[in-house]
């Protein structure tokens, strides 16, 4: 075989391939732990709001203090959205799938801000916080409008997890709501070079702007093999219905050879290390919500497929059902997903920015030999 004839080795989907360097995230292999910048996120989500997470990601450290509270007046100046923003959400199509409208909402943002091509350091870690802040705003109006209600106003005094629910239900949330909310927007928030942040970080290398680099992202993330996991889980658990339909239900998957939502990762070999501090919130909601059937029925399903197969439930499985709990429709899940990822987005954006180079692969071309064109008559 000459060199001009050698097989190129084709790496489908990149599966092994390490195409860059980060310093954002990391799933230890020794630990089986995901850490952000170094800490387990286990730790992060249990002694640490999501504001400071989010600073975390950013900065690369975890906030004095005083940098806390200027990180947080900040963020909390700049949550509302334009008039024209919240007319576009009323008018969007009931039929719509949530994913849809939040990605048309982030567009919207881009044509009003006026840093939108600003690529400057500065600028764009402005617009990630903006973006954080905006984005529950805009994703809570139409949770709302989809129920022929008016939007809410977002509140200054009040955290990022406890404003959402202010502005999706009109009241304070219970405390062990929020702080169950606050732990799933830290569990979701980054996960290395996934789908969707790959898709981010390809848009930024071509010197888009971060609004595109997202969008672009929430494209990728609503695609079924990627995002959506968790409104799956919660409609599984709902067409199953009852505790002791369980058994019977999965062995009728397994004999269908039909995949079980919300377990198995490409990346944990041993379990999620995110399951263990999610479970913990589920349960925790189960007992104040007096749905004890749900979590026994998940737990039955859980133990099944571990017996069965050696399959672990990833994040989304525990996650799922504790959003039913907190009273949110299913299929707003994945939006809430893209209200917390924004900081892993916008955090990789702007690493990919700080040392960057078009991402542009090869391809090996299978088609047909080149060939002349046939005569013309």
């Amino acid at each position: 075989m000459t060199t001009a004839e050698k097989k190129t080795d084709i790496y489908k989907g990149l599966v092994g391939v390490t195409v860059d360097e980060t310093k954002v995230s990391k799933v230890m292999p020794e630990i089986n732990s995901l850490t952000y910048r170094g800490y387990p996120v286990q730790d992060l989500a249990e002694k640490y709001p999501f504001e400071d997470v989010a600073y975390l990601l950013w900065y690369g450290e975890l906030p004095s203090p005083e940098e806390a509270k200027i990180f947080r007046d900040f963020e909390r100046a700049n949550r509302q959205v334009s008039p024209k923003i919240y007319n576009a959400i009323l008018n969007y199509p009931k039929s719509s799938h949530p994913m849809d409208t939040t990605r048309t909402s982030v567009s919207l943002l881009a044509l009003e801000d006026p840093l939108t091509n600003d690529n400057s350091i500065e600028s764009n870690q402005e617009k990630a916080v903006k973006l954080m802040a905006k984005l529950p705003t805009m994703v809570a109006a139409d949770f709302r409008a989809r129920k022929g209600l008016k939007p809410i106003p977002p509140q200054a005094d009040l955290s990022f997890s406890e404003n959402f629910f202010y502005m999706c239900f009109g009241e304070k949330a219970d405390k062990e709501f929020v702080k169950a909310f606050d732990v799933t927007m830290t569990l979701y928030a980054e996960h290395g070079f996934n789908a969707s942040t790959f898709t981010a970080r390809v848009i930024a290398s071509s010197l888009s702007d971060m609004h595109a680099s997202v969008v672009g992202a929430i494209s990728s993330l609503k695609g079924p093999l990627h995002g959506g996991a968790n409104e799956a889980v919660m409609n599984m658990f709902l067409e199953i219905g009852r505790p002791e339909n369980a058994k019977e239900w999965m062995l009728k998957k397994f004999r269908q050879k039909e995949k079980i939502m919300g377990f198995g990762h490409r990346v944990y070999r041993k379990g999620d290390s995110r399951v263990p501090t999610m479970k913990k919130y589920y349960e925790i909601l189960a007992k104040k919500t007096h749905r004890i059937d749900l979590l026994t029925m998940s737990n039955s399903i859980e133990d099944i497929m571990v017996r069965e197969k050696n399959i672990y439930p990833n994040l989304d499985y525990p996650a799922g059902p504790a959003y039913y709990l907190m009273g949110f429709d299913v299929h707003f899940f994945t939006p809430f997903f893209v209200m917390s990822r924004i900081t892993g987005w916008t955090a990789h954006i702007m690493e990919q920015l700080e040392n960057n180079r078009l991402i542009r692969p090869l391809a090996e071309y299978t088609g047909v030999a080149q060939r002349k064109l046939p005569s013309l008559k």
